[in-house]
């Protein structure tokens, strides 16, 4: 076999090695953040659910804190 087509074939065989495990680093990299977003949005939507029960907390004080001042 000739020298240059068993070198192209040893580049060919580097540069594919090389690109599939430059494919296989940037998707977990991707993956990983996408996991971390989805914790974030996860830590929002729980604050988005707990916001209608302190509206009606606060509500409540402050029938209380008027009920309170027509007392006094």
């Amino acid at each position: 076999m000739n020298s240059t087509i068993l070198i192209a074939i040893i580049s060919l065989i580097g540069t594919m090695f090389g690109s599939l495990s430059g494919i296989m680093v940037s998707s977990k990299l991707t993956n990983y953040r996408i996991e971390q977003l989805e914790k974030k949005v996860d830590k929002h939507n729980n604050f988005a659910e707990r916001i209608p029960l302190i509206s009606e907390r606060i509500d409540v004080i402050n029938r209380r804190l008027e009920a309170f001042e027509h007392e006094t």
